[in-house]
């Protein structure tokens, strides 16, 4: 408590405190309710209003639902489920309909018999929608009639209407979003189509229909999947060599909870499995991803000791076994308990136990009657121990080097003098050459250098072990600082940004690809965070008496060429390499903070990024050589 002190000050009284009625709430702090105002919380409108047909599917009530992005950039989502109740709700006096679209935490979601399961938790979804857009109109059909009502920026226009009668049955919702609220107002069609064709595999027979119907767009897709998750891994697993010729699937209904697993094993050193509540994509894991690890470590080790194929005291880790392992985990449950409204983590302790148990039962008949599907899967734990332990004595001798070395850095890092990591950057530079030009003309103070010597181990080909067994990438770790797999803590990041700088050519493409997939592998987490860039330096420099300009690709050269007049007196430079440039070059080009363009590497679709990795960087050359042939007219500035 502050002492009382005789101020001119602003009266503080109860007139100073708002009470803000309706979705003004919605309208005042929008990313509380939709995570952020950015191109995210935009499509995360799409999701709420599909959530709302979803949940009618999984109750057992829709078979159809279709997206459109509309001419004017709207967005209509129609279903064939019971429709919005439309009669006058008991307490408030109002049509149910409005009640749902204009007031916070209304719905069918919080008991009585509206669903048994419902991907919505605070009953704010739909709502939030209406009051996030500058119109929204819902038309319900029901009970052989159609009914209609409009609403702007969260308020109702006009009471319901009664359109006439009708044998369809459904909820068409129309919504355009508020630029007044969102930084952009244009929809992704390949963003939203991922999401949709994900519900699409999480709810077994569901057709749901996608158009895109602006101006140049013109897409439609369709996604319908009869095999459910299971055809969901075998999508994970696609271009990878895999254990067995079908994938493992159970499905367990106890006590009104559903839990539903299919899994398979594939030739790769890394994990891929993915979580979901209620058809929520929950991406921080929780209880369910902890009762399937425990539920699959005891299950094999169990089998293997059994069967003699574990000897002695050999025993499996939860990481040994879940090394080249896809998984799709789908539980569907009453009353989910998520972090937040943006539901990335479940909580209920309760299904921990539930998933454990169904999983190891159904998992322990699949290993007995596969016996040569578990030998195989016991055997890569087996492999996979064992390049761990030899992956931790690197880490420890690592770990011991730099100890006797006073903890130093590696020799070649020209380092920063800055110590506050949110305004450093750490630049990887191809070669000695260029990583000479970019030391000489750094900003010392917040940027720090590291050239690396050719082209790091691809790691999609190679354990743990022996990546950290190749010299670059263990100078690398310990320059970054964050450490690896179980090593790895963000904390200890000593960069705020690391930006690849490589040549534009295609040796340069293909050292930045072997960088990214590194820290796409081992380094998830910093891709996650926006971290990791790409530096963007130019193709060539024009140059007439004093006046010199960089362009970044043919086009743009041919455009400054024209803009300097005349052909007389034009020096074009072809910069094959970053070497080629001085260092005032590299730095006003390429370097300088109010200049430089940088692309930072983000995670859309971590399903499509992993399958993109596998096809460029994994065993499989098929794929790749198809991928080649599909894209190679995208490519530009080809030097071979």
């Amino acid at each position: 408590m502050a002492k009382n002190e005789e101020k001119k000050e602003m009266k503080y009284t109860a007139k100073e405190i708002q009470v803000l009625e309706g979705l003004e709430a919605v309208r005042r702090r929008p990313a509380m309710y939709i995570g952020s105002t950015s191109s995210r919380g935009l499509h995360h409108l799409v999701y709420e209003a599909v959530d709302n047909s979803i949940d009618e599917a999984m109750a057992g009530f829709c078979k159809n639902i279709e997206i459109r992005i509309n001419k004017d950039s709207s967005v209509t989502v129609i279903d064939d489920g019971r429709g919005i109740p439309v009669d006058i709700h008991p307490q408030v006096k109002r049509p149910a309909l409005e009640v749902v679209m204009t007031k916070l935490h209304a719905g069918g979601k919080f008991g009585g018999g509206g669903y048994k399961v419902s991907g919505g938790l605070h009953g704010v979804g739909i709502s939030v929608v209406n009051a996030l857009s500058e119109w929204c109109e819902v038309e319900v059909c029901r009970d052989n009639k159609c009914y209609m009502q409009r609403y702007e920026r969260g308020q109702y226009v006009h009471d319901l209407k009664l359109k006439g009668q009708t044998e369809l049955r459904g909820t068409k919702v129309t919504f355009l979003p508020d630029s007044q609220i969102f930084q952009t107002v244009e929809f992704s069609f390949e963003v939203l189509s991922k999401r949709l064709r994900e519900l699409a595999y999480l709810n077994r027979g569901l057709k749901i229909s996608f158009f895109d119907d602006r101006e140049g767009m013109k897409n439609k897709v369709e996604y319908m999947y009869e095999g459910g998750i299971e055809e969901f891994v075998l999508m994970l697993n696609k271009n990878k060599e895999v254990v067995g010729s079908k994938p493992f699937y159970m499905m367990k209904d106890k006590d009104g909870a559903v839990v539903e697993i299919s899994q398979q094993y594939f030739d790769g050193y890394t994990e891929n499995i993915l979580t979901f509540c209620n058809n929520i994509n929950t991406i921080e894991g929780g209880t369910h991803l902890v009762g399937f690890k425990m539920g699959l470590t005891r299950t094999l080790n169990d089998y293997g000791k059994r069967y003699k194929i574990l000897k002695n005291e050999e025993k499996l880790s939860g990481d040994d076994v879940r090394e080249g392992c896809s998984a799709v985990i789908s539980v569907k449950i009453k009353d989910p308990q998520f972090e937040g409204q943006t539901k990335t983590q479940l909580g209920n302790s309760e299904v921990k136990g539930l998933v454990d148990s169904a999983f190891s039962e159904a998992f322990g008949i699949f290993l007995e009657e596969n016996p040569a599907i578990a030998r195989q899967v016991i055997s890569m734990g087996l492999r996979a121990s064992r390049a761990r332990e030899a992956a931790r004595k690197a880490r420890d001798l690592t770990r011991r080097k730099n100890a006797l070395d006073g903890g130093s850095l590696p020799g070649k890092l020209a380092d920063c003098s800055e110590r506050d990591s949110s305004l450093t950057e750490l630049f990887l530079v191809e070669g000695d050459s260029a990583g000479g030009s970019a030391k000489q003309g750094r900003d010392r103070r917040y940027q720090a250098i590291l050239p690396l010597r050719g082209k790091i181990l691809n790691v999609e080909k190679a354990r743990l072990d022996k990546s950290l067994g190749n010299e670059e990438i263990r100078t690398l770790i310990t320059a970054i600082g964050t450490g690896i797999g179980d090593d790895f803590d963000i904390q200890r990041l000593r960069y705020g940004k690391v930006i690849i700088m490589t040549d534009a050519d295609v040796d340069g493409a293909h050292i930045r690809t072997l960088l990214l997939t590194f820290f796409y592998r081992y380094m998830t987490k910093l891709v996650e965070e926006g971290v990791v860039h790409v530096a963007c330096p130019p193709l060539y420099q024009l140059r007439k008496g004093k006046r010199v300009e960089y362009a970044f690709n043919d086009e743009e050269m041919s455009a400054k060429y024209k803009d300097f007049g005349g052909d007389k007196g034009i020096t074009v430079q072809r910069y094959k390499g970053l070497g080629e440039m001085d260092p005032e070059q590299l730095w006003e080009t390429t370097m300088d903070l109010k200049k430089r363009t940088l692309m930072k590497i983000e995670i859309e679709d971590a399903v499509e990024a992993d399958q993109t990795f596998t096809i460029l960087m994994g065993n499989q050359v098929e794929p790749r050589r198809e991928f080649i042939e599909q894209n190679a007219n995208r490519v530009k500035n080809l030097d071979v």
